[in-house]
């Protein structure tokens, strides 16, 4: 994926940025996401794991089930894909 620039990060703002596993590469150009991330409850303190799955737009379909990525924001390409592939961290054990 090509870098934006410096002015047009400037001028366009910082975009969210995840990281997940993926869940499903079933569909053409696109991945399901889950995202994990902590809390803490409000009242009992006690720390949370709550997790959210994301529709991801892979244009290369280089991504497979079990592979880390890292995912971020962009405009709607679809009725439920709002994100894009930026890179795979890490490959998953293929057995």
């Amino acid at each position: 994926m090509t870098e934006p620039t410096q002015e047009a990060t400037a001028t366009r703002g910082t975009r969210r940025v995840m990281e997940g596993v993926v869940v499903s590469d079933r569909g053409d150009k696109t991945l399901v996401v889950q995202v994990e991330r902590t809390t803490r409850h409000a009242l009992y303190h006690k720390i949370l794991r709550k997790r959210k799955k994301y529709h991801v737009h892979d244009e290369a379909n280089q991504a497979k089930a079990g592979d880390k990525v890292e995912i971020m924001g962009t405009r709607p390409l679809s009725k439920l894909k709002r994100w894009r592939l930026v890179r795979i961290i890490e490959k998953a054990d293929q057995a």
